[in-house]
């Protein structure tokens, strides 16, 4: 069977621009009406019904066989390895010289959550550091740029590599302990990862060094979240905290590399990538060394002579047409729908995220706009997120800018899967490091706008505090 490929190349990437050829009218003018809005499908139309630990790797329900075989592709392209070049499977080469896996697959596993190293452990799987130095008059960042990247190693740690070339460093990974004790008796243990760099291939870093660990995060829902039109997510923009509620989400203006201009972050844990696709692009680099049209150059700093000689997989080492392809396979997986949602101690529950003020950033649900992809558009959606900056303050921080977020600021996380995530990968570590060992850590962690709401779970009865963290497991 030959498949027919979307025609990225003449569109230049656009998802609201897509064509999918071979589209029916009658599956068009299904995917786009207007949903009715149903809690337990936190994906409108394009809701999975599995549960098991395959639920995050489903495509969206309302595809068509044209858009399932596209989606069929990008996976492949997705979870299969990356391997060094020179190599006969001239698709596939390319891998490093630097980098953090060799596959998509290899962080996002089974395209949910990652998780931070084990104490002790030399190399981190799943989880990658951030590196940057500090802005200055006389060192300032340029519009395209969210940080001013480590002289010598870059904007991020790479800890393997391929043959002949030495990987950066080595992560060490510990933890600091306390206890929060809450007004019900129970007393929670709350974790803080240490964090050193050592073995440094190729010299001391910047006295000023900034860094900040990343887990990745899950990949569920992705395009419904760039379907939501900029203007809604705007409207619930409050920077001056107008509204005097102690909740003032601002967006993060970042750089379009496609249409060279600042837009809405919508993606990553600080919100600075506009597009699951510019997402992507920025995923091959940084953490395979994969270049594209988007992120031409290997990811090699001048010190790092071995790197810069180490052979390539030509250029770009990924197509535009795959990258559109894994593009669309990541911005079609869908969301598995709730379970026990009209439980009543469920329905209580979500009576008391409202009450305490979770629902203040964590925005329930939200309505898709038209021409992402016919089935992306006009759905009503449950992530339970505002995609906007919160500054959560000095606990969380990692004290590192990105574009307009600053050190103490990360975008809302949707909460959609979170009961899933045991099922598919085996844990529940939440927060940007993976710090929080299960949904209650996560809340005490947060801090600044979120102190009344976290103040507000500190003092519930148990009966109420089991039903909120039955509520969220629901999801």
């Amino acid at each position: 069977m030959q498949f027919r490929y979307l025609n990225f190349r003449l569109l230049r990437h656009r998802f609201r621009k897509f064509a999918i050829v071979g589209t029916t009218a009658l599956v068009s003018s299904l995917s786009t009406a207007p949903a009715f809005a149903d809690p337990s499908l936190p994906g409108g139309a394009t809701t999975t019904q599995f549960q098991d630990a395959n639920a995050f790797s489903q495509p969206a329900s309302n595809l068509d066989l044209e858009g399932r075989m596209n989606f069929s592709i990008g996976n492949s392209f997705f979870r299969n390895p990356w391997i060094a070049a020179p190599a006969t499977t001239t698709a596939r080469d390319g891998l490093g010289p630097l980098f953090n896996t060799n596959s998509c697959q290899g962080c996002h596993i089974k395209d949910g959550r990652g998780h931070p190293p084990l104490p002790g452990q030399a190399q981190a799987v799943s989880t990658l550091i951030r590196l940057s130095i500090p802005e200055t008059d006389s060192n300032p960042r340029s519009p395209s740029d969210g940080v001013i990247a480590e002289p010598t190693y870059g904007d991020q740690l790479q800890d393997f590599s391929v043959a002949g070339v030495e990987p950066e460093a080595r992560i060490q990974w510990e933890y600091e302990y306390s206890n929060f004790e809450m007004a019900n008796g129970r007393v929670v243990e709350l974790r803080k990862p240490l964090i050193e760099l050592t073995h440094l291939a190729y010299g001391p870093m910047h006295p000023d060094l900034m860094i900040s660990p990343r887990v990745a995060p899950a990949m569920i829902g992705l395009g419904l979240l760039e379907a939501i039109p900029a203007e809604y997510i705007l409207a619930n923009a409050d920077a001056e905290d107008t509204n005097m509620d102690g909740i003032s989400g601002r967006p993060n203006t970042v750089w379009d590399g496609i249409n060279e201009e600042l837009v809405l972050g919508r993606f990553g844990w600080k919100a600075s990538k506009p597009t699951v696709e510019q997402q992507s692009a920025a995923a091959f680099f940084g953490d395979i060394g994969i270049t594209s049209s988007l992120s031409p150059n290997e990811s090699c700093m001048p010190a790092q002579t071995s790197c810069v000689q180490a052979p390539d997989g030509g250029y770009p080492e990924i197509s535009d047409e795959l990258l559109g392809l894994v593009s669309f396979y990541s911005s079609h997986l869908a969301v598995p729908a709730r379970t026990d949602a009209m439980d009543p101690e469920v329905v209580a529950g979500e009576q008391v995220f409202t009450d305490v003020g979770c629902a203040g950033c964590h925005t329930p649900n939200w309505q898709t706009g038209v021409g992402i992809s016919p089935a992306l558009s006009n759905q009503t959606i449950y992530p339970y997120t505002d995609l906007l900056l919160h500054d959560l303050g000095e606990g969380l921080a990692d004290n590192r800018p990105d574009f307009d977020a600053t050190g103490q600021e990360w975008r809302t996380p949707p909460l959609w899967g979170l009961g899933k995530y045991q099922t598919v990968n085996g844990h529940t570590q939440f927060l940007h490091d993976g710090r929080a060992r299960n949904a209650l850590e996560a809340i005490l962690w947060h801090d600044g706008e979120a102190a009344v709401a976290k103040n507000e779970v500190a003092q519930l009865s148990e009966d109420k505090l089991n039903s909120l963290l039955l509520f969220l497991d629901s999801l």
